[in-house]
């Protein structure tokens, strides 16, 4: 494998430059940099029919209690929001994108880097008519900030709701049970990094700034 292109160097570096918290983490990290360094070509649009890179926001309120959960209509349930990079190396960019497209509200994010990044396996299934075969989701995770007061609206090509909900309602109502240790991993790390000082101050932040 040669020298990465350029457009792919700063994404090389965010992800050399992630923590892990966990054993896993440390492993999806490492799978996730040599999937990049392997495919150059293609990691980034869904070309690559094995895999390619995705991004997701959660989205939480300034008293970090709350996250703010989209129905989606694929998977029948209520889910964080996101979407394929589709040739944008810009992660961030694109988390921040789907988060406003999906949910309506303006968001920004809490934290500069990504707090989690994770390889997800995604089920064959039908879309818009045609068949799309399983494959890998390889995914870097923001933490991003929305106000409970602006108003919400659907996206309806690609979820019918969306609704704050505390991890307790969350538990409850999403489908998708294997997600929400996940979900409850980035409560958890927000209120760390707020303990740490490492948030910026959310309970002032007027909604024009976001």
């Amino acid at each position: 494998m040669g020298e990465l292109p350029e457009h792919l160097t700063a994404l090389e570096r965010l992800l050399t430059g992630f923590c892990p918290a966990s054993p896993e983490e440390a492993g999806d990290r490492e799978r996730i940099l040599a999937f990049l360094r392997q495919f150059p070509e293609t990691c980034l649009t869904r070309d690559n029919a094995v895999g390619h890179f995705t991004a997701s926001g959660f989205i939480l309120n300034r008293t970090l209690d709350r996250c703010l959960m989209v129905y989606h209509n694929l998977y029948d349930s209520w889910a964080w929001t996101g979407g394929h990079a589709d040739g944008d190396p810009d992660l961030l960019g694109v988390a921040l994108r789907e988060a406003e497209e999906e949910t309506g509200a303006p968001v920004c994010p809490l934290f500069p880097q990504p707090v989690s990044a994770e390889i997800l396996t995604v089920a064959g299934h039908w879309k818009r008519g045609a068949w799309v075969s399983a494959h890998l989701h390889l995914n870097l995770t923001w933490l991003l900030l929305a106000d409970e007061s602006v108003p919400l609206r659907v996206k309806p090509d690609e979820n019918s709701g969306v609704r704050w909900l505390s991890m307790e309602e969350l538990e409850r109502c999403c489908r998708e049970k294997e997600f929400l240790p996940l979900y409850r991993r980035l409560f958890e790390k927000a209120h760390l990094l707020r303990k740490k000082g490492l948030l910026p101050s959310i309970e002032e932040k007027a909604v024009s700034d976001l």
